[in-house]
């Protein structure tokens, strides 16, 4: 049975699917400027699973009927998809016994190819109102403990060296971050809009991802607190944080 909300790799958390609401609204996966197309779905949720290293290249990937049933759309939808991605040279498919389709080995230099500045700052400042909105709505109910998790990602994130895993902890901190604040359908949502930007943005410098953890940092300390003004202020220091 084809899962109507869709769930791939491990950003999904486990419970019963429910439409995803932002203020209230029904979650139609309906994002800055149109629609995102079951072919963007696919390619988002790929880019998100190697930014979160669940696949890297020349990882094989799960099979197209796996895929359908994980992302809640057609097999044929899919497959047209993994062509398209294979055509622009991100993904590789391979025949015979141990064939399939895998993460390109040059995916990271693909990727670097196609970045589109106007969209993703479409993106960045819808994903910006989404964490505000969050933020302000959630300010002062967060339980006691809910932010624990969060924090170990910040604190994991400090410690770490290895630039691709900054990236990775970092994406972690705003997939839960909706979890937290929105719950799974929220979740779902943010990872629509955070694995399209994994495509389209250039990856931050570490140092840039530092300073953005001093904004991790500083919203998780306002939102314990309950104080809303701060905490919103934080989320906007993220998008313009800066190495000190």
């Amino acid at each position: 049975m084809v899962n109507p909300a869709g769930k791939f790799g491990p950003y999904n958390q486990p419970g019963p699917a429910r439409p995803a609401t932002v203020g209230g609204v029904r979650d139609t996966r309906v994002l800055p400027g149109r629609g995102q197309t079951g072919s963007e779905l696919v390619r988002s949720r790929i880019a998100l699973r190697v930014r979160l290293r669940s696949v890297s290249p020349g990882d094989r990937l799960p099979d197209a009927g796996v895929l359908a049933e994980e992302l809640g759309i057609s097999e044929i939808t899919v497959r047209r998809a993994l062509e398209g991605m294979c055509q622009d040279g991100l993904l590789d498919r391979r025949r015979g016994r141990a064939g399939g389709t895998f993460v390109a080995p040059g995916w990271d230099a693909v990727v670097a190819l196609m970045h589109d500045a106007e969209e993703a700052a479409s993106l960045d400042a819808f994903h910006l109102l989404l964490e505000c909105g969050l933020v302000a709505r959630g300010t002062g109910d967060v339980p006691a403990g809910h932010l624990d998790g969060l924090q170990a990602l910040v604190d994991e994130m400090d410690r770490a060296e290895d630039p691709a895993r900054l990236l990775e902890l970092e994406t972690r901190f705003h997939l839960d971050l909706a979890q937290a604040l929105g719950g799974a359908g929220i979740r779902e949502f943010a990872a629509d809009v955070l694995g399209r930007l994994c495509v389209l943005l250039p990856a931050p410098a570490p140092a840039v991802v530092r300073a953005r953890n001093r904004c991790h940092a500083e919203l998780l300390s306002e939102l314990g607190r309950g104080a809303m003004d701060p905490a919103v202020r934080a989320v906007k220091a993220h998008q313009h944080a800066r190495p000190s």
